[in-house]
């Protein structure tokens, strides 16, 4: 029997933090799929192509872990995809209500699939896309919290505004 999971979320962009909870979970789990979510209400920074992109660059070394783009309900996809647990991030205390209503939400929907939340490293607690996005959005350094590919694609990005 293969053990495999889903980290889903819309990775804008996928940060050292997220990188970090994707080679642990890969640790546990047999397969890893790394679900980039299109989130159009969430008005995205990069496009669903670009994030998925970025996304396997971070992680394309890690042989359990596939990156992939979908549309829709997140329940849906892991059903779809035979992933019967979905791995959420809890960086701080903060988080906590939103994922517990996130997981409580989907066990409502599909009883079928386990949530796990695994916690960063403490160095990337701190580490968000928002966050990052904003700091390179005033041309702030993002080097410590992203890929450096990440980081080009933030400059190169922000420089066009």
């Amino acid at each position: 029997m293969t053990r495999a999971a889903l980290y889903p979320g819309t990775f804008d962009p996928v940060t050292n933090g997220h990188n970090d909870l994707i080679r642990r979970a890969a640790t546990m789990f047999d397969r890893v799929v790394v679900g980039i979510a299109a989130s159009p209400r969430k008005t995205p920074v990069f496009d669903l192509k670009s994030r998925v992109d970025m996304a396997q660059i971070v992680v394309g070394d890690v042989e359990n872990v596939e990156v992939r783009g979908y549309e829709g309900m997140t329940v849906d996809f892991a059903r779809e995809n035979n992933l019967p647990v979905m791995i959420r991030g809890l960086r701080a205390v903060s988080d906590f209500e939103y994922e517990f209503q996130l997981a409580t939400m989907s066990r409502q929907i599909a009883p079928d699939i386990e949530t796990v939340f695994l916690t960063p490293a403490e160095q990337y607690t701190y580490i968000s896309s928002t966050l990052v996005r904003e700091v390179a959005s005033f041309g702030g350094d993002v080097s410590k919290f992203v890929h450096p590919r990440v980081r080009d694609a933030l400059v190169r990005f922000y420089a066009k505004k």
